[in-house]
């Protein structure tokens, strides 16, 4: 295979981007858009979305990008989202299902059905509609590439997110279920798991709380959203051509403790 250099990995691809507005969708849809994308940025968060486009648009001129709000809970915006990628651009080649909530924090017993429902409709079935989606229009083109964002929590378990940590054990198995079942129909199906990213979600954390995380991943730090995006670049390219239905830990080392 011939190397590509970087800024061409994903030259007129068409990429998706939930959850776009910050934190890892901000910096997925930035790699992207870097390596020669045409990108779609969403989020429910108008100002944030459009600032990421701002953002993309100044740093690479005459990239192609802009911002459709969307709910990823809602089955309908994701159907409008992806045929939009289609209808702009003639196909939809690479989607990152990123959009996520951290829920609230507590045991099963603590934890609320309407919290228990909210997380689980954006985590989880955000990551399905999105899919559901995604998939017809990609085998369309002939190819495709879903990266869907776990969590470290996606292989362990926590006593106080329940909601959460069942949500993310989810889409790993979401991805396992739709890359064997597209295998060999040109579609490359993945997860990926951060660890504790430095990120808006965790901007409330206490200096406290942030060095007691930092200590659980021998490297000794959090994570930054671009580290995360740059394997996620690299899984949505041509590179990782022979890569599908595995799940990537971004972690520092933390499961592997």
């Amino acid at each position: 295979m011939i190397p590509v250099p970087v800024g061409e990995s994903l030259s007129r691809r068409v990429a998706v981007v939930t959850g776009s507005g910050s934190g890892i969708g901000r910096a997925v849809a930035y790699a992207y858009a870097r390596e020669g994308a045409r990108v779609i940025v969403a989020d429910i968060d108008t100002d944030a979305g459009e600032e990421s486009v701002r953002r993309i648009r100044t740093d690479f001129p005459g990239a192609d990008a802009f911002f459709v709000r969307t709910d990823v809970a809602a089955p309908e915006d994701q159907e409008s989202l992806a045929e939009t990628a289609v209808e702009r651009f003639g196909a939809l080649h690479i989607a990152c299902n990123c959009a996520g909530v951290p829920g609230d924090q507590g045991s099963i017993v603590d934890t609320s059905i309407a919290s228990w429902r909210s997380t689980i409709d954006v985590n989880l079935s955000g990551v399905f509609y999105g899919m559901r989606a995604q998939i017809p229009r990609m085998l369309r083109s002939g190819s495709g590439v879903i990266v869907n964002v776990s969590s470290i929590l996606g292989q362990v378990g926590s006593p106080t997110s329940a909601a959460y940590v069942a949500a993310k054990h989810g889409i790993v198995g979401l991805t396992r279920s739709a890359a064997l079942a597209h295998a060999r129909d040109g579609l490359r199906i993945v997860a990926v798991g951060p660890g504790v990213i430095d990120t808006p979600m965790i901007a409330h954390f206490s200096d406290e709380m942030r060095a007691i995380l930092k200590r659980q991943h021998p490297m000794g730090r959090l994570g930054l959203p671009a580290e995360v995006a740059e394997l996620i670049a690299w899984l949505s390219s041509d590179r990782a051509s022979f890569v599908t239905g595995a799940f990537y830990p971004v972690d520092g080392g933390f499961l592997s403790r």
